[in-house]
């Protein structure tokens, strides 16, 4: 009986259902990452959330791997496994601020921030996919004007997603006391390095028993997982809230 190889059937093609189940697996994988799913250069999912992707099992996973790595379509380093395709880099940083609301020009602004170990609100529970009670990272910021003017206060709660695949969120769980400053104002980076596509809704009300406007950000990644949500308040009295969006050309 002849042998199949790796090589029997591009890639580009879609595999035949006789054909091994890895190299199908391969195949949905490049179509997934040529779509943009990854941004070339970035780390692919681990091993674990791709067999719960693909609904198959990690040694498959492994193996459809390792056939994209012969491709020249995958390379792996000590971090993990990354596209090699072609195609614009990914930006370093992420255009977003965390958390949403966070002041970025006023130098005479005075910024305070800490996490907690604690059940979040029931909104922030229900929206991240947490059982009631449960605790998780909540991130607390307050920022105000050097004259005491336009207060803004965020609260922020990290799904278990974030906190088991972003390694520098992990680490903040021993050191949650609310005491201790906490700088996560690159948490989206972290996240992306993390190889996870940010997707976010902002939503922006006014608040009706007083002269401020709450916006609620609400973060997923591209298997629709909550990340994170935000609540933020800002004394609309006197300031105003700006948010800026780029979207790249097409082609």
């Amino acid at each position: 009986m002849a042998r199949t190889t790796p090589h029997d059937h591009p890639l580009d093609e879609e595999p035949p259902l006789d054909r091994p189940l890895y190299r199908r697996v391969a195949s949905r994988l490049l179509g997934e990452l040529r779509d943009g799913g990854v941004p070339p250069g970035e780390r692919l999912p681990g091993e674990r959330r791709l067999a719960e992707h693909f609904g198959v099992s990690r040694e498959t996973v492994r193996q459809a791997l390792e056939l994209l790595r012969r491709d020249g379509l995958v390379a792996t380093d000590r971090r993990g496994s990354h596209t090699t395709l072609p195609g614009p880099p990914a930006r370093h940083l992420s255009p977003l601020t965390f958390p949403v609301g966070a002041r970025t020009a006023d130098p005479a602004a005075v910024d305070r921030a800490t996490v907690t170990w604690e059940a979040p609100p029931a909104q922030h529970a229900a929206a991240l996919g947490l059982a009631p009670h449960r605790p998780t990272l909540m991130h607390r910021y307050e920022s105000f004007g050097a004259d005491g003017t336009g207060l803004r206060t965020a609260v922020t709660s990290f799904s278990a997603v974030a906190l088991a695949e972003v390694d520098e969120l992990g680490r903040y769980r021993d050191r949650a006391d609310g005491t201790a400053a906490a700088q996560l104002g690159r948490a989206y980076d972290w996240m992306r390095r993390a190889g996870l596509t940010l997707h976010h809704r902002d939503t922006i009300t006014r608040c009706a028993d007083r002269p401020s406007v709450s916006v609620t950000r609400l973060v997923h990644d591209q298997y629709a997982r909550p990340l994170e949500i935000t609540e933020l308040v800002v004394d609309a009295g006197r300031d105003t809230l700006v948010y800026e969006f780029t979207q790249p050309a097409a082609g």
